[in-house]
């Protein structure tokens, strides 16, 4: 059966057009505007891939700080080197593919330019859009069956149609537990943070605040989270949260306090403009729907507590969300070459169909580390709230 090309575009047209398209998905992908190729960036892009006996991986390699106090005085340093501790974390890849295709001329009356037009920006949003879900799950800890509002994703009984297919979807792993912390408000005093802890623990108090964001700075540090050096040397992290949790620091009399203080007057200032993304005490937070909560999944009982696609709580029945605080090197993405796009014709050019596929990969590095004496992941906290 013999087909035909319905746009009769060139080989250099058709690349022009892939890289139009990834400039697209980059442009509207959330998670790569926090993307960098070197080990400055909260999400280290590679570039290259290295050869492996099963084919072909991306490489990022974790270099932990020195331990030893060196040697004093005129004694001897000749045999009393230390070793670098190095640690190589290899990214698994896989193709993600997507297409439209028309009914058919006589019902879409469109021209092919038109549907060609309106299949990329449709094509480049919904690759942007699953890349960012993916990135948020692996960072969170939480597998590829969950949707990022907390509830099951409908399993497929086809090979292949599921994200939970994807290659690297088993290398998702859980929150160290030197990496995981809670919120305890403790009503009546000070508030906490604790580590380690399990969402069964979470209490519809437990809401996002100014204190947590501190604390979590703190433990961070403590427990050397690098940060991203920006102007003046200075230590940046970033911080996510979901579209609830930015309204529950928002309403925060300290949160408030300091970010008024901290701001320019008038309709300038970000509480006032309507920001998405705020600056507090060296942690830029970022709102984004995309942040892990449960508010897609199911109520339950204390029965349910802890199970796959319930809310929190001993009664598995208070709303949480995953805040994310991110230093350097929090997620590794590979991201190598451009998109495939293929545009095809089917019942005798009576209907268009584009498709695109990209190769990429994702894994949050883990590290053994000196503090904890574990493997802990290596740039990122997740801390559990209500919301």
């Amino acid at each position: 059966m013999a087909e035909t090309n319905f746009s009769e575009l060139d080989a250099n047209q058709l690349q022009a057009w892939s890289r139009d398209f990834w400039k697209a998905a980059r442009n509207n992908s959330f998670i790569n505007q926090f993307a960098g190729t070197g080990s400055n960036a909260m999400v280290q892009r590679v570039t290259e891939l290295t050869k492996t006996q099963k084919g072909t991986k991306a490489n990022i390699t974790l270099l932990a700080d020195m331990t030893g106090d060196g040697i004093t005085g005129d004694n001897a340093l000749e045999g009393a080197e230390e070793a670098l501790k190095a640690y190589q974390i290899g990214i698994e890849m896989d193709q993600l593919r997507f297409a439209n295709r028309q009914a058919g001329r006589l019902t879409d009356q469109k021209h092919v330019v038109n549907f060609r037009e309106q299949s990329r920006d449709a094509l480049a949003y919904a690759m942007a859009d699953r890349i960012d879900q993916l990135a948020f799950l692996t960072l969170s800890g939480v597998a590829y069956t969950h949707k990022n509002n907390g509830g099951l994703r409908t399993a497929s009984p086809t090979a292949g149609h599921d994200l939970a297919d994807l290659a690297f979807s088993s290398d998702v792993s859980a929150a160290t537990s030197g990496r995981r912390l809670r919120w305890n408000e403790n009503v009546g005093s000070a508030g906490y943070i604790v580590s380690g802890s399990s969402t069964d623990d979470v209490t519809d108090v437990d809401k996002l605040s100014y204190r947590a964001i501190v604390e979590t700075k703190a433990y961070a540090k403590d427990n050397y989270i690098r940060g991203i050096r920006g102007a003046g040397n200075q230590e940046v992290f970033h911080m996510f949260v979901t579209p609830q949790q930015m309204a529950d620091l928002k309403l925060d009399t300290d949160f408030m306090a300091n970010v008024r203080n901290a701001g320019v007057r008038g309709s300038a200032n970000p509480l006032f403009a309507g920001s998405s993304s705020l600056m507090v005490d060296g942690v830029m937070i970022h709102e984004f729907r995309h942040v892990f909560n449960t508010s897609g999944a199911t109520s339950g009982s204390s029965a349910n507590a802890g199970a796959a696609g319930y809310k929190w709580g001993s009664g598995a029945n208070v709303n949480g969300a995953r805040a994310l605080f991110c230093g350097a090197q929090a997620l590794a993405m590979a991201d190598i070459g451009l998109p495939e796009m293929v545009e095809d014709t089917f019942d005798y050019g009576n209907q268009a169909g584009i498709s695109v596929g990209k190769i990429f990969g994702l894994r949050k590095p883990v590290y053994r580390s000196e503090i904890t004496a574990q493997d802990e992941d290596f740039g990122v906290i997740t801390l559990d709230t209500a919301q």
